[in-house]
């Protein structure tokens, strides 16, 4: 069975940064695209940034140029670097892997338990 772990949320004022971490650990096969998404209080949860295996990333408008995506397959893990951080920021943030699976139905997708971000003025 395969779990994810996030770290790196917390507190910081407008103008700050934060480096969010998420690991993936357990019985893994292959692991396919990787991306964080966040969810802000009363709105869906939307896409942030996603990384293909390959390490094609792609972002959403609001955070283009302010945040990057990156992972390292030797570690199983995803990182997003998040600079001057807006409170508009502000949400849970959550992990989301594909899984290649060695046998039917060959692939899984994956949370994570979600992270708070909280950005001051």
């Amino acid at each position: 069975q395969v779990q994810l772990h996030e770290s790196g949320g917390g507190s910081v004022q407008a103008g700050g940064s934060l480096r969010l971490s998420c690991v993936a650990s357990g019985s893994i096969f292959g692991i396919g695209s990787m991306g964080w998404y966040h969810r802000a209080p009363g709105e869906q949860r939307e896409l942030v940034a996603g990384i293909t295996r390959g390490g094609v990333t792609s972002y959403a408008d609001s955070v283009k140029g302010r945040f990057t995506i990156s992972r390292d397959n030797t570690k199983n893990t995803v990182y997003l670097q998040m600079n001057s951080l807006k409170p508009e920021d502000t949400a849970v943030y959550y992990c989301n892997v594909d899984l290649v699976l060695d046998r039917f139905p060959y692939r899984d997708n994956l949370w994570g338990q979600g992270t708070q971000v909280t950005v001051s003025s």
